[in-house]
């Protein structure tokens, strides 16, 4: 009689019938209906625009509005429009100048629809005109300044 225990009872593995080692054992993932699929988002960045629709947004007018929110995280946030209506849209590609919009900051805008229905509009060429005073500002760098 030994008196080390036995070894613990071994999976059962088809390793015959189906061919696999120990090491390539299925991972636990959550179920997505997506995964493997390679999505385009929807959303017309400036990389992404076609031709057309650049020409037509910058001969378009420009219009006023007030940043609502900006996450530099997700890339994206919303104006709100000066002279009222929904709010618009706003990418990260089409922020020109050297500061990440904050909330309040004045911005002038031109617009663009979104494909593919285009009954939604999102802000292109967007300058900020006036920082909101009181707020920290950083430029797309890193560089951090207060207004």
């Amino acid at each position: 009689m030994s008196s080390e225990p036995p070894p613990p009872p071994q999976p059962h593995t088809h390793q015959a019938s189906v061919g696999l080692l120990d090491t390539h054992r299925a991972r636990n993932r959550s179920p997505s209906p997506l995964r493997g699929n390679v999505v385009p988002s929807p959303l017309p960045t400036r990389r992404t625009r076609t031709y057309s629709a650049t020409v037509r947004a910058s001969q378009g007018p420009v219009y006023k509005g007030v940043c609502k929110c900006f996450c530099r995280s997700k890339g994206h946030g919303f104006i709100t429009p000066a002279d009222g209506g929904p709010d618009i849209f706003l990418h990260i590609s089409d922020v020109e100048g050297e500061y990440v919009p904050v909330e309040g900051d004045e911005v002038t805008y031109k617009m663009c629809s979104i494909p593919p229905k285009h009954e939604k509009l999102q802000a292109v060429e967007v300058v900020i005109t006036h920082l909101a005073p009181g707020t920290k500002h950083e430029t797309w760098s890193g560089h951090v300044i207060s207004s």
